[in-house]
């Protein structure tokens, strides 16, 4: 027995609600990934980690290289992957597939991660502002990329919107 026809996207029998595409959000995290993950390690390695080194002398073995620093970094950028494709994801569904979504939606998470940290840790004296004034121009790039890269393995907001109803005024 078959159900009514439901638009694409939609959960069968319930009208309006979307499906999470999770095939596609894998895909879209395993390739926004790679690039994450080489974005950090350059601006880490090259910018980053010598800075901070030379900045804070006086502190013993510091941005070490060791198993546990990796490991932290691992889930660092696992979040960071996570929240900058299901950022892009929702702004997308919500106003649509863009270059300018791709840029809001980076920016967005690119102020929760990067910049609150960066702030943290000049507030604490823990990074010197030339540090930071480095990192996060790179960071915001590294985002928007993300956001973009995420965008082309997402399913277009056309096949998901079913359920946007707009005040009569703004139609």
């Amino acid at each position: 027995m078959t159900g009514p026809p439901h638009a694409e996207g939609e959960t069968p029998g319930v009208p309006g609600k979307v499906r999470f595409p999770t095939r596609a959000f894998v895909l879209a995290c395993v390739l926004v990934s790679i690039w994450i993950n080489a974005s950090e390690i350059f601006r880490y390695f090259v910018f980053v980690m010598p800075m901070t080194r030379a900045t804070l002398p006086m502190v013993p073995d510091v941005a070490p290289m060791s198993v546990p620093v990796f490991l932290v970094w691992g889930l660092w950028d696992t979040l960071l992957v996570v929240m900058n494709v299901l950022l892009t994801w929702l702004y997308a569904r919500a106003f649509g597939a863009s270059l300018r979504s791709a840029v809001v939606a980076g920016t967005l998470g690119w102020l929760f991660f990067f910049v609150l940290f960066w702030v943290a840790m000049l507030n604490m004296n823990l990074a010197a502002p030339a540090t930071a004034a480095i990192a996060l121009p790179l960071a915001w790039v590294e985002l928007v990329v993300g956001s973009l890269l995420a965008l082309r393995f997402l399913p277009a907001p056309a096949e998901l919107t079913t359920d946007i109803h707009l005040p009569a005024r703004a139609r």
